[in-house]
């Protein structure tokens, strides 16, 4: 029997670009590869699925570099990475666009922005369209447009369901359903290894922006104003807020308006009437400035990180406020922050069964971020966000998927609530050997052969 060879750019230790191959955007708990095969194409991806299982070499899979406990990643072994896999496909007349699952957000904004078109998805350039779209996915236009898994309507998928090679696999309303059902929110590496996604577009034109800035002394008024806002103003409107060190001492609100400036100016009274803002600004933009404005350059470079995350699904009371004022008061470092995002709107429509993505009647999502600078600072960075996460528990619930966290002991249900079940039965069908598998993959029902 002919053996089967890697295909593609291939990368191993002794090449001079395995440095830059291997890292990942989290710097922290380094991972060192065997082998990182580059895939061009599905054919490469089928002979790395095939070689790995052939030659009995654990592997993970890699589009944009952003898993938060570096879960595409691994010790020896193979990665395969699809971010050559980048072809971006329009057709306007249909409203449509097909997206090879190595493309990141930057290009995607880029290419659908230049004719008018979006999908609502996250904020940083270098992130990856599928790991995003797999989790669920939100972002400046979660509100109006739902979640980026709300707008996927099929997926390419190089799968394996038995002890025969691996095979490319659709799924769609029609056809794989359920293999659909679970790619909205079911989390990446689970099923399969996605080559392509194809989503329905909204016209997008000039969008209204917003920042406004308070100082500490008005933290508890500023976030409680915030929270009683975000997630029940106009439909049109998505914001977050950032809640920094003391020493930095700023509380940060900021969003996107589909509609114009001085709609926006109105839906701003109830935050610009709180406290003593420092700073306010509305601007009406052109859409791909709003996203300029939105990206992250510090959170597309690698760098030593800790996150977390949990959904919240009634207002915090003044106890969590303080709570949350007395941890970044004593932060490891002054780059320590809390971070919200509203929901409700296009995404609290959908039931929390009717997708994978199950915290669908959650107000915001909430992160916990804190990042350093030498290795020995670790320990006290990964106890300050695991001490605020549990703090923070008896008024949040869950965890979103792509804000994954290795700590979290009941990870199954924090990530996926009620639908876990029907999440086994999806991964017991499509890989019944669990083959695709890492530290937090979901499990099939029964034992694997």
């Amino acid at each position: 029997m002919k053996k089967v060879k890697l295909t593609g750019r291939i990368v191993t230790p002794d090449d001079p670009g395995y440095e830059q191959a291997r890292t990942n955007n989290n710097l922290n708990n380094p991972k060192y590869p065997r082998v990182i095969v580059f895939c061009q194409d599905t054919k490469d991806v089928i002979n790395a699925l095939n070689w790995a299982r052939e030659n009995n070499e654990p592997f993970r899979i890699r589009s944009g570099r952003h898993s938060y406990e570096n879960y595409s990643l691994l010790n020896k072994g193979l990665v395969i990475d699809i971010s050559d896999m980048n072809d971006i496909q329009l057709n306007l007349q249909e409203m449509t666009v097909k997206i090879e699952a190595g493309a990141n957000l930057g290009s995607v904004y880029r290419v659908l922005g230049e004719q008018g078109v979006t999908i609502p998805a996250g904020t940083e350039s270098s992130v990856g369209v599928v790991g995003l779209t797999l989790g669920g996915g939100i972002g400046m236009l979660s509100r109006p447009f739902g979640l980026t898994c709300d707008n996927l309507i099929e997926i390419e998928m190089v799968g394996v369901s038995g002890h025969e090679g691996a095979t490319v696999i659709q799924a769609n309303r029609h056809k794989n359903s359920d293999l659909l059902w679970a790619s909205c929110g079911g989390g990446g590496g689970n099923f399969g290894i996605v080559t392509a996604l194809t989503f329905k577009l909204h016209p997008i034109n000039d969008v209204a922006i917003f920042s406004i800035t308070w100082g500490w002394e008005d933290f508890e008024r500023a976030f409680d104003a915030w929270q009683k806002w975000a997630p029940y103003t106009d439909e049109r409107l998505t914001s977050q807020i950032e809640l920094k060190s003391k020493e930095i001492g700023e509380i940060v609100a900021q969003g996107e308006f589909v509609g114009s400036a001085s709609e926006l100016k109105k839906l701003l009274r109830p935050l610009r009437k709180t406290g003593a803002p420092r700073n306010v600004w509305i601007k009406e933009v052109p859409y791909l400035k709003a996203v300029e404005f939105f990206d992250i350059p510090s959170g597309n470079q690698p760098a030593l990180r800790k996150r977390s995350g949990s959904f919240i699904e009634r207002p915090f009371p003044h106890a969590a406020i303080v709570q949350m004022k007395e941890f970044l008061a004593k932060p490891p470092n002054r780059n320590t922050t809390i971070w919200q995002q509203s929901l409700g709107g296009a995404v609290g429509q959908v039931a929390p069964n009717r997708t994978a993505y199950y915290y669908r009647n959650a107000l915001m999502a909430q992160e916990y971020n804190t990042s350093w600078k030498k290795p020995k600072e670790e320990e006290k960075n990964i106890r300050w966000v695991e001490n605020v996460r549990r703090a923070l528990s008896p008024y949040t619930t869950g965890d979103y998927v792509n804000f994954p966290d290795r700590f979290i002991k009941d990870w199954l249900t924090a990530y996926y609530g009620r639908n876990i079940r029907r999440l086994r039965e999806v991964k017991s069908k499509y890989d019944p050997l669990n083959v695709f598998h890492f530290p937090q993959s979901i499990p099939p029902n029964r034992k694997w052969l």
